[in-house]
């Protein structure tokens, strides 16, 4: 056991937030005279005498500032267990204060020479390090934090040798990830408020959207593995800002962690939005429109070769074997050789030329935006494929919806070519199996019910015609 009891001195500070012309000012006093961190910016604070903490905050704020604030306004902000440069620690209660009576001024001109309110996310300097501690775990929303010092640093704040560890709450979606990631994501964006979990409910999905601590958001996302990783990392370095807009942008990656960071892009998932027919043919039209962008977006020098298996028919089919291995017990009679044989015609047609490709465009990777932009994400499955690769998971919608179709093969600009749609057949029929497969194994019934709905087209010999424009036959 270590050495007595642990007794430390008590302080409250006031965290006084109105709204600003550009978001919550906070109020603050600056130091004055003979008194410790003269010159620095301060939230009002003070020790607590034979009080509780609650009425000790009430008193310092009148005392300080003149306002006048009842108890029963007054919200717990975040505990701080604190040590300054050269002295001994002590616990600060930081208490929020939204309503009050009264205009601010300088109460105590011995002490304070100024108050002023200051936005939130753009405090002022020098301040003291202590408060923006308070004030910086505030805005991060933990309930305790602590900021020990050492005795040769600076009161005032500096960036440089920010002690501030933040201990987070039990509350669910603002945990994260392991500390590593957390840790590569502040450095990233800096320090972040909130994490929430916005992963697929499915195995290896693992996407937190995130907000930080001074405003903005971001996404961190870690790859269930290095293929998929490099994949991603790659499509955003190279020919997603090429994209203009239509996709985020890559702030930081780890490929240690397999980890990265991207910006927010503005809209909502299509996945299960409802659209009325003429939103949804417009809507397919763009992102028509954005596929061919997609697949116009040149190859970087050695990508063929690097892919050349791809260039051969039998490129995408090799895993058909181990696909039906997967699938066969979840198949019904036939369906093992309706797949084989859509394999094998698209192999005597010969192969298909590779093109960027997204490698899974379907709607919960594609969002909407107010102003009706249609923008991309999720790019951990994009290679060197062909273009046909791109249209098995859209295809599902065009269904009994000839004028959906038609929509979006006017914006992708031409219809298939008869080997390509032999190669469309093929690759949906294998993404069919092992969606079906996958999804069983890991609680999947959208991945389950959509490899279905193929094999039931391929029963019927109904292909997809509906991938040809109104008139064109082959």
């Amino acid at each position: 056991m270590s050495g007595g009891r642990h007794t430390v001195p008590v302080d409250v500070h006031l965290i006084a937030v109105r709204g600003g012309e550009k978001g919550p000012e906070v109020l603050l006093s600056r130091r004055a005279g003979d008194v410790y961190a003269s010159g620095l910016w301060h939230a009002p604070s003070g020790h607590v005498e034979r009080e509780t903490v609650v009425d000790a905050v009430v008193r310092e704020t009148l005392e300080e500032t003149g306002l006048v604030v009842a108890a029963e306004d007054v919200r717990a902000a975040v505990t701080v267990h604190h040590r300054p440069p050269g002295g001994r620690e002590r616990v600060g209660f930081f208490f929020e204060v939204r309503r009050w009576q009264g205009t601010a001024r300088v109460m105590e001109r011995d002490k304070c020479d100024a108050v002023h309110w200051f936005p939130l996310d753009r405090l002022p300097e020098p301040m003291v390090a202590y408060c923006r501690a308070g004030l910086d775990a505030y805005r991060a929303g933990v309930p305790v934090a602590l900021h020990f010092q050492d005795p040769d640093e600076p009161i005032a704040y500096d960036a440089e040798a920010d002690r501030l560890c933040l201990v987070r709450g039990p509350g669910p979606g603002d945990q994260g990830p392991e500390p590593a990631v957390r840790d590569f994501a502040e450095r990233a964006v800096g320090r972040i408020a909130t994490w929430t979990d916005v992963s697929w409910a499915r195995e290896n999905s693992r996407v937190w959207r995130v907000c930080g601590a001074a405003g903005g958001e971001w996404f961190v996302k870690v790859h269930q593995n290095e293929r998929f990783h490099h994949r991603e990392t790659t499509a955003l370095r190279r020919w997603v800002p090429l994209l203009g807009g239509a996709g985020p942008r890559l702030v930081a990656a780890d490929p240690g962690l397999l980890a990265g960071v991207v910006t927010a892009v503005e809209g909502r998932s299509l996945h299960g939005r409802v659209l009325n027919g003429a939103e949804e043919r417009a809507v397919f039209a763009a992102l028509g429109t954005l596929l061919a962008r997609i697949h116009a977006i040149p190859l970087p020098a050695g990508a063929l070769a690097a892919k050349s298996a791809v260039v051969a028919p039998l490129g995408p089919y090799d895993r058909m074997d181990r696909h039906l291995d997967a699938a066969r017990p979840l198949l019904e009679p036939g369906d093992e050789e309706r797949v084989r044989s859509a394999v094998a015609t698209a192999r005597e047609l010969g192969p298909l030329t590779p093109v960027v490709t997204h490698g899974d465009f379907q709607l919960r990777n594609l969002l909407l935006g107010d102003d009706g932009t249609v923008r991309v994400i999720d790019f951990e499955r994009s290679e060197p494929q062909p273009r046909v690769r791109d249209f098995v998971r859209i295809l599902d919608h065009f269904d009994g919806r000839p004028d959906v179709a038609s929509a979006f093969l006017g914006g992708y600009g031409r219809p298939l070519t008869v080997t390509e749609e032999a190669h469309l057949v093929a690759s949906a029929a294998l993404d069919s199996v092992s969606g079906i497969a996958f999804g069983t194994r890991t609680g999947d019934p959208e991945l389950v019910e959509r490899g279905r709905r193929t094999l039931a087209r391929l029963r019927t010999g109904i292909t997809w015609p509906a991938v040809r424009p109104p008139g064109v036959t082959r």
